[in-house]
Formats: C-alpha cells, sequence, structure tokens
C-alpha cells in the first residue's frame, strides 16, 4: 500500500479528486473540512493534512501546505501526480495598500516572485499568472457569497524577518503590490508549467503599515477580525470549484 503513496503527503496515485483547497495551516483544513459533507480525513504527515468531502455535489480535496515556498511546491507537485487539475490557495497575507482591511479578501492577478523555490523551476522572467478560468470563477463565488474583495498582484518572499522587509515593503507598495505572502508565485509557475489550474485567494491578517508579526500573533490567538475573512475565503473556493468545468 505504501507504494502506491505520494512520500510526503501520503495521498494514492488514484485519488480521483480533481480539485483542491491549499491552506498553509493544517488546522485551517480542519476547518475547511466542516464545510464538506461526508468529510473524511485521508492523511497527516508533517505539515501536510488532507480531509476529502463533496461540496454541492463537487468531490473536494484539502491539502495543507506549510509555511513557505518550499513546502507548498512539495504539496503541489504531488498533488498533481494524484491526479489534481484545479487547486486554490486559501492563505493569509499582509496588505501593502491602505485599503484592505483586516479580514478582507485579494484575488491574485499575479504573483512577484521574491521567493527561492520559484526560480530553482525556471528564470526570473517566466511570469507567475493563475488561470484565468479558475480566477474568474473565484470572482463569481464571491460574487454569489456577496463577499467584497480586491484583486491585484502580490509579492511572495521567502523572509518573514529580514531586515530589509521595511525597506521592500514600502517600495513594492510604491509600485501597487496589493499584498505579501510565501506561496502564491510558486503555486502559479507551478501551475503553468505542469499544465494545471491555479488560483490564490488571499486574507488579510496584517494591516499596511502594521506590525507584522503582532498583527499574526493576532490572528494566531483568534483574536483578529480577519477571522471572518478565513471563512469567506474558503466559501469563495469551494463555490468557484462548482463553477469550472472538467
Amino acid at each position: 500500500m505504501s507504494e502506491n503513496l505520494m512520500p510526503h503527503i501520503r495521498l494514492p496515485k488514484d485519488l480521483d479528486v480533481d480539485c483542491a483547497l491549499l491552506p498553509g495551516d493544517p488546522a485551517r483544513a480542519d476547518a475547511v473540512a466542516t464545510h464538506l459533507e461526508d468529510a473524511e480525513l485521508l492523511a497527516s504527515n508533517r505539515e501536510f493534512r488532507s480531509w476529502r468531502g463533496t461540496y454541492k455535489g463537487k468531490k473536494v480535496l484539502v491539502t495543507s501546505t506549510g509555511i513557505g515556498a518550499a513546502s507548498c511546491a512539495i504539496a503541489v507537485e504531488e498533488l498533481i501526480r494524484c491526479g489534481v487539475r484545479n487547486l486554490i490557495r486559501i492563505g493569509s497575507c499582509g496588505a501593502l495598500q491602505p485599503e484592505c482591511a483586516l479580514g478582507d479578501l485579494i484575488l491574485v492577478t499575479g504573483a512577484i516572485r521574491d521567493d527561492g523555490t520559484s526560480t530553482a523551476y525556471v528564470e526570473a522572467q517566466y511570469p507567475a499568472i493563475p488561470d484565468f478560468d479558475l480566477l474568474s470563477a473565484c470572482r463569481e463565488g464571491a460574487a454569489a457569497e456577496k463577499i467584497p474583495y480586491h484583486m491585484g498582484i502580490c509579492r511572495s518572499h521567502s523572509c518573514l524577518y529580514g531586515e530589509r522587509n521595511p525597506e521592500l515593503y514600502s517600495y513594492w507598495t510604491g509600485k501597487r503590490a496589493v499584498a505579501s505572502d510565501m506561496e502564491t508565485a510558486v503555486l502559479f509557475v507551478l501551475g503553468s508549467l505542469r499544465g494545471v489550474r491555479t488560483a490564490s485567494i488571499l486574507n488579510v491578517v496584517a494591516a499596511s503599515q502594521s506590525s507584522v508579526a503582532e498583527d499574526i500573533g493576532k490572528y494566531a490567538s483568534k483574536e483578529a477580525t480577519s477571522m471572518s475573512g478565513e471563512e469567506r475565503e474558503i466559501l469563495t473556493a469551494l463555490e468557484a470549484f462548482t463553477r469550472i468545468q472538467a
């Protein structure tokens, strides 16, 4: 049996699910499972926790990817080998623009590749963009649930506590990037390279010009209003899956 399992996410090659949600936190995977019918925990190994169920008759998988591009890439590569063809990241981000408040959603239209993992795959000139149809489905899902959202470019990076971060945040704010995360760029690059659909819905957990560490701490301890954003991004992504063709 183990010979048929992916080495890290521990899921079988014949999974028979083509849609997957990708939170970072394993606990958020558990939260997604509460929205699914017949939810079944399939595997839990390291940062990778996977549930399978249905939403409005659509088979859905949710697999947590951990923090950062490297672990996200491992999950995405192995999910593709399991037959997944539509992947939506539902993750947290820091806002770079003042109009993006705590709990707001951002539908990402493209990503600045400031991570190390995506450049290990292909040169930096290669764009990090979502699949148009899946992004459109996310927009339709948000509209159907009457969930407000922003659209724009995010910056994906690999260093949360770098000494140059304030300078870099200021620079990319001036270039009209709307948010900062750590996983979207590599997801988009892999989607293009492997021929699968990808999209990213981000929940603002750190406001522009705020202390990222402090705001993330509040979010983790369930104190922030952005917890409502977590529910919004889950519903938006699930609704998106009901709107796409196989």
